[in-house]
């Protein structure tokens, strides 16, 4: 998306019907749908994702293990990285495509026309936007992630998912969803509905206790993590097992300990909801699938070509305490297999806890440069981010962008090549792949 897409412009006016006050509510997208002819109940089977982290790499997942399988399937995810038409993918033959600009700025001008100024969030006019299109377009299923929460979240708009899934939840966006676990929980439990199948990924034990009393009071049947559903690595492989038996399957293609979990959240979902999927689905999935920005190594672009000599590259867009503990745990399986320096480019927003993130650093990155997200008034100052790495005990250096960053790794002499890790923000992760050449197609 450019400036002079027409979709820019509309989104750039959208951003003018903003409610003064963001209050969390299903009634401005409810009327919307409804002048836009419903199209909310002629979507094809809906699995809804919910959660605080993992939901993009569940959804990927499903996607991939679904795709193998020659199912059409619709994908609304968000945030973007780079181009807002990433956040919308639509069935083809040939897999899903990102939606093409023609035919989102025709949803667009669609659901401008027929909200004819009324006040509404960017989120809430967009997810109709996208609705809309995935009512237009046939499919055989839509994977649905939630934007924030899931009570009052503007996806909520579907009465009968055919499952609702629920990944890790931890702390994140505590100003709308509470500040204790149990009522974060409680937030993301809202997508459960009424006799709908429900999967509950690896929780908490205070989060699982609020799901799971909320899906008794719906009676809607649950599949639980380690209780109804398990994985593990055994001699390269990877093996998964439920009531139905057990699956020996190869290790998912998306890096990290906890994309075993994602990976088992997705298979769980589509074993229940789709049980006629043959194994050579799943297994094709695991190794095709992709997400971006999530433990990403960059072997190649504009910003790769900076490097150290046998350097590697790695991009993450985890961005609260839960994602940077994964991320700073699948740094330390890297050391176990092979010892290098790790350099860790971060930048974060204002509303994160960057020391959160940082804390589970310690001991593990020989050096933290911090830079600001170019662009993101809500961006935490570089010097900001040096002192919280201070705090938690990090050496850490002030830089002015990524670029500068990888070139003073450059300079910096190193006893072995580098490992480097960018990370703390999916804006940040955008602005990478952006300048180096690799954005998502």
């Amino acid at each position: 998306m450019t400036q002079f897409d027409p979709s820019t412009r509309i989104l750039e006016r959208f951003l003018a019907l903003h409610p003064r006050k963001i209050d969390l509510s299903l009634g401005r997208i409810e009327a919307l749908l409804k002048k836009l002819g419903s199209p909310h109940l002629r979507l094809p089977p809906v699995i809804h994702v919910a959660g605080t982290n993992g939901k993009g790499s569940t959804i990927a997942f499903m996607r991939s293990i679904l795709e193998a399988a020659g199912k059409g399937v619709h994908v609304y995810t968000s945030p973007h990285l780079v181009r807002f038409h990433e956040r919308i993918r639509l069935a083809h033959a040939d897999g899903g495509q990102l939606v093409r600009e023609e035919i989102l700025s025709e949803a667009f001008a669609a659901c401008e026309q027929a909200n004819a100024g009324a006040p509404i969030t960017v989120f809430e006019i967009t997810t109709a936007a996208a609705i809309k299109l995935f009512s237009d377009h046939p499919a055989d299923y839509l994977l649905l992630e939630v934007g924030l929460g899931g009570r009052y979240d503007a996806t909520n708009v579907i009465a009968s998912p055919k499952a609702s899934v629920i990944t890790p939840i931890s702390f994140d966006h505590p100003e709308f969803l509470g500040t204790t676990i149990e009522k974060i929980a409680g937030e993301k439990a809202g997508i459960i509905k009424a006799r709908c199948p429900v999967i509950i990924g690896y929780q908490t034990e205070q989060a699982l206790h609020v799901l799971e009393a909320e899906a008794a009071s719906l009676a809607a049947p649950m599949r639980i993590a380690g209780q109804d559903y398990s994985v593990h690595e055994e001699h390269g492989r990877y093996v998964y097992q439920d009531e139905d038996g057990l699956m020996d399957l190869p290790l998912p293609h998306l890096a990290g300990r906890h994309q075993l979990q994602n990976a088992a959240a997705a298979i769980a979902t589509l074993r229940w909801i789709a049980p006629e999927l043959p194994q050579t689905a799943y297994e094709k999935g695991l190794v095709r699938v992709q997400w971006p920005a999530r433990l990403q190594q960059i072997n190649h672009g504009e910003l790769f070509n900076l490097i150290p000599k046998g350097a590697e590259l790695w991009l993450d867009g985890g961005h609260n305490e839960a994602g940077g503990q994964v991320l700073a745990q699948a740094m330390n399986e890297f050391q176990q297999r092979q010892k290098r320096p790790l350099a860790l480019i971060c930048g974060t927003l204002a509303t994160k806890d960057t020391i959160g993130i940082l804390r589970h650093f310690k001991g593990l990155a020989d050096l933290v440069l911090a830079v600001p997200i170019q662009g993101e008034h809500q961006a935490r100052s570089a010097a900001d981010v040096v002192d919280a790495a201070r705090k938690v005990g990090l050496e850490a250096q002030a830089c002015d962008d990524v670029t500068s960053a990888l070139k003073y790794i450059k300079a910096k002499d190193w006893s072995l090549p580098p490992r480097i890790l960018i990370g703390g923000s999916l804006y940040l992760a955008g602005e990478v792949l952006k300048a180096n050449g690799t954005q998502p197609e």
